[in-house]
């Protein structure tokens, strides 16, 4: 649970999915996000690189299925817009990794986001929107991916507005600058993806890399940046050529945000999020 709430707001469930990198035969995968609604939330937030072939648009929309008919947000990453290509997955755990992009061919964006639109999704790249869903007025804002320098901040620059119940700040790769940027404009939530909660992860030391500037013990859940809440998913996907995960289940999550009086009284449930395991595509979930 995450007290970021006005006091005399009920609490509301956001299911945050990021990272599917979808191909056309992960009909598992497709299966299982969508039977994600069954987590009855009232907002779905989207992270972006949904993508991984230039034909998995209809698997995509599958895949989001009965979530698209919910109130939703969205911003793109690198990887709608680009496909992968085969690389050594060792260059990214040399710190000059980030430094050097090697896109593929281009990707089918503007038709996912066509249907996520049509479907009554908002695209939040770029833009400062407001929505009220479960009874709450939501102000939203989102940059497109600072990965490959795409963000321009500055379109959406500006205090969040006080009177709104929940200032909820959108971006594919948790740059810490953006971060800085969202805390500065007073927003509650920022929730990003793209670390994959570092894909490769050790037991007692956590992530080998982030493939942002994000530090290791952030890139993955709950935590704060500031007086900021922050929630960084570890992805429900992997690049094609490094289908790899070692302690790192792909998932997504469910949030329950509730005022800040139950962490004020120690109220808190000790959990902070429910992520979903998507080891077993299609066998089903469990909850860490």
């Amino acid at each position: 649970m995450l007290p970021v709430l006005p006091d005399s707001a009920d609490e509301l469930r956001i299911l945050h999915v990021s990272d599917l990198h979808v191909t056309p035969n992960q009909r598992s995968k497709q299966r299982w996000v969508s039977a994600l609604d069954e987590l009855d939330p009232h907002l779905v937030v989207n992270t972006g690189d949904n993508l991984a072939h230039p034909q998995a648009v209809p698997a995509a929309v599958r895949a989001l299925g009965p979530l698209l008919d919910r109130p939703g947000l969205f911003v793109f990453g690198s990887n709608d817009y680009y496909g992968p290509k085969p690389k050594n997955p060792g260059r990214y755990l040399m710190p000059s990794a980030r430094t050097k992009r090697v896109h593929g061919q281009p990707l089918p964006w503007r038709d996912l986001r066509a249907v996520m639109i049509e479907r009554g999704w908002q695209d939040a790249t770029h833009k400062r929107l407001e929505l009220t869903t479960g009874g709450l007025r939501i102000h939203a804002a989102g940059v497109d991916d600072p990965h490959i320098q795409l963000d321009r901040y500055s379109e959406i620059a500006g205090t969040a507005p006080r009177q709104a119940g929940l200032r909820l700040g959108l971006t594919h790769s948790p740059e810490p600058r953006l971060l800085d940027a969202f805390a500065t404009d007073g927003y509650d939530l920022v929730l990003a993806g793209h670390t994959h909660g570092g894909q490769l992860r050790l037991p007692g030391y956590g992530a080998l890399v982030t493939n942002c500037d994000l530090d290791r013990r952030r890139c993955r859940g709950a935590s704060t940046w500031g007086e900021m809440h922050l929630h960084v998913s570890a992805g429900l996907g992997t690049s094609p050529y490094a289908p790899v995960r070692f302690a790192c289940p792909p998932e997504a999550t469910l949030l329950t945000l509730v005022p800040r009086t139950q962490a004020r009284s120690g109220s808190r449930d000790r959990r902070e999020a429910e992520a979903f395991d998507g080891t077993r595509f299609g066998n089903g979930s469990s909850v860490r």
